[in-house]
């Protein structure tokens, strides 16, 4: 009897265990068949199941298209990620200065939300790690049901027999559970600290990127106002041709050209309609560009301030090695690459930290109902083990101690070497930081000073060009001259006056690379465009 007993519990655990294991197959198969998602076959295209506006459904499989249908990879248009975006706070009759522009970057960039969400995020770390400070209190109710069925044989002398039992219980328990460390030599205090100057980098992190869109939309903004006033000046040019053209036929008429000198003023003026049209077509798209730095649609109408009579500083700031050295000490990368140090510091003296003992207290209060039959809870989630438990009624348990590491494999000891070598890399990073923004504001210094002495040679090029076109012009149209003379004069005239504007567009970018070089281009204006 006892030996068939044993036998069907064999036999139940036995069935029990084939059946898991078919249970497990079946969940492998369907982790495999998930493969269907993907595209068919590598040569041939996609053809996604769509929802409702052209959305992708994420658990469709894609079709294979049909024998002999077209192959194209092209997707399906979603309705729901083609809206325009536009400012609603845009005046299309009010005319923007570059100002402006940069106040409309500032609130409509996608760039400034992430920075923004990356510095939010960084201060409620902060807020993560205090917390540690703080004990955990958690509470549970649980239900179970346990059961048993053993055998046993006993034998008193010549007595001997077999005797089987078997039981079961169910109820409910509600815990109440505490935790808290009270000392750690500092270690909570590292990672508090750590967590603060990495939330100071993401700070700083902010305002850089609020520089980086002032200085890309006044790049674009100079570039752009360069490539309008490029056309203004083909559009001179162009006239200039027309002029000489009309002359040479002026002159054809009253015999006193050649059919050769009005075909190579019609040439002329043929090459210069198809700079004007180049010129228009580069205006618009530096236009483009610079919505594109503005973080809006292209498809914004904007009226742009005119700056091309605004006189050029007459000298520059001396950069003296005091003026260098504050210009490096406010430079968002700089002082992020010092915050993120100021971090590493303090990380490395949390894993020191590790290696000693640790205060703690602990405590739960538990009820329990019915004739469930454990001794304990083990710990799911944010739950805490709870210990000690009784039959039926409370129970409480308070404890305290002290944990000592001891011996971990050598963990502790190659995470301090890591942070170690962290903090170093740190401050590799802020001393090649600070020797690249030197580098950078000598540079940016350098090419300013060079643009505003191209500028006032260029001044003088433009200056002088204009009169020979005159006097050739002139001259030409009293039958002194010759046609070619004053083609060559008009052309040298064009590149002289493009030379000034382009010219002028470098001084003002210049101005403007050195405001970002010196950490200035956020209080105001480049000195060039005040």
């Amino acid at each position: 009897m006892l030996c068939s007993r044993a036998h069907d519990r064999v036999v139940r655990a036995v069935l029990a265990a084939c059946a898991a294991s078919g249970c497990l197959c079946g969940w492998c198969a369907c982790a495999s068949s998930s493969i269907d998602l993907a595209p068919p076959r590598a040569e041939h295209p996609w053809a996604p199941e769509t929802k409702e506006g052209g959305e992708i459904s994420p658990g469709a499989a894609g079709k294979e298209p049909p024998a002999g249908a077209d192959r194209a990879f092209v997707l399906p248009p979603n309705a729901h990620v083609a809206e325009l975006t536009l400012p609603a706070d845009v005046d299309a009759a009010r005319t923007y200065t570059l100002a402006d522009l940069i106040d409309i970057a500032q609130s409509h960039n996608p760039l400034t939300q992430v920075a923004w969400n990356a510095a939010r995020d960084a201060a409620l770390a902060v807020g993560i790690v205090w917390s540690t400070y703080l004990p955990r209190l958690t509470a549970a109710v649980v239900g179970g049901y346990n059961g048993f069925d053993s055998s046993h044989t006993t034998s008193l002398g010549s007595i001997s027999g077999s005797s089987s039992s078997s039981g079961s219980g169910a109820g409910g328990i509600a815990t109440l559970g505490l935790q808290w460390l009270l000392f750690d030599f500092g270690e909570r205090s590292a990672h508090v600290s750590a967590a603060k100057q990495l939330a100071v980098a993401s700070n700083v992190t902010f305002t850089g990127v609020h520089q980086q869109i002032a200085y890309g939309v006044t790049i674009a903004f100079y570039k752009h106002a360069a490539a309008t006033q490029r056309v203004s000046m083909v559009e001179k040019a162009l006239a200039n041709a027309k002029d000489v053209q009309a002359a040479a036929e002026a002159r054809l008429q009253q015999g006193e050209n050649t059919a050769v000198d009005v075909a190579q003023a019609r040439q002329a003026t043929a090459q210069a309609e198809v700079r004007s049209v180049q010129a228009k077509g580069t205006a618009q798209d530096s236009y483009f560009e610079l919505m594109a730095a503005m973080g809006i649609s292209p498809t914004t109408r904007l009226l742009i301030a005119d700056v091309s009579g605004r006189s050029m500083p007459p000298n520059v700031m001396e950069m003296t090695e005091a003026t260098i050295k504050e210009a490096v000490s406010r430079r968002p990368d700089v002082l992020a690459a010092y915050a993120n140090a100021k971090a590493a510091e303090a990380a490395m003296g949390a894993t020191r930290a590790a290696f000693f003992p640790k205060v703690f207290a602990s405590g739960n209060v538990a009820y329990t109902a019915g004739s469930l039959s454990i001794t304990s809870i083990p710990e799911v989630g944010q739950e805490l083990p709870t210990v000690n438990l009784t039959s039926s009624g409370f129970s409480g348990t308070v404890i305290g101690g002290l944990v000592i590491p001891i011996y971990d494999g050598g963990v502790r000891s190659a995470l301090h070497k890591q942070s170690h070598d962290r903090l170093d890399s740190a401050n590799a990073v802020l001393r090649q930081t600070c020797e690249q923004s030197v580098r950078e504001i000598v540079v940016a210094d350098n090419a300013l000073r060079t643009s505003l002495s191209a500028l006032e040679a260029d001044h003088a090029w433009a200056h002088a060009a204009e009169t020979t076109f005159d006097a050739a012009l002139t001259s030409y149209r009293s039958g002194v001259g010759s046609v070619t003379v004053a083609a060559l004069a008009e052309s040298g005239l064009l590149d002289a006056r493009i030379a000034e504007v382009d010219a002028y567009s470098a001084v003002q970018i210049s101005a403007a690379t050195l405001a970002l070089a010196t950490g200035r281009i956020g209080e105001a204006p480049p000195p060039a465009a005040l």
